[in-house]
């Protein structure tokens, strides 16, 4: 019993923090143009640090512990849009190929169980 209620408690949670992915990505508008997109990545790395630094910070006070400082966090400076079109292009062509690989992939699994059955 207890281990039915942990898998659901464990679905539950994962559920939950997907359905929140999936809203905040949503209700910034990060599916529309690479625009958007561009300016939540640069204001993500202005207030990610910080907030890390300051998290870190608060757990050392709460406990006790002495806390290594961390690194600098990288430079990201890429074309988001070159890269998710290059993404979407891969996923489209893995997309096209999928029902020839699998019947591919059927038919050589056929071969094997006939030649184990023999």
């Amino acid at each position: 019993m207890v281990a039915r209620v942990w898998s659901l408690m464990r679905f539950l949670i994962k559920g939950s923090v997907a359905g929140g992915a999936v809203y905040l990505v949503y209700d910034q508008e990060l599916l529309g143009p690479s625009d958007k997109s561009q300016a939540a990545l640069r204001k993500a790395g202005e207030v990610v640090p910080p907030a890390v630094y300051q998290f870190s910070q608060y757990v050392c006070q709460q406990t006790g512990l002495q806390l290594p400082q961390l690194p600098a966090p990288p430079k990201i400076d890429f074309p988001i849009r070159d890269t998710w079109n290059s993404g979407v292009i891969r996923v489209m062509s893995a997309l096209s190929v999928a029902p020839t690989k699998a019947c591919e992939y059927s038919r050589e699994g056929w071969e094997y169980v006939k030649t184990r059955v023999k």
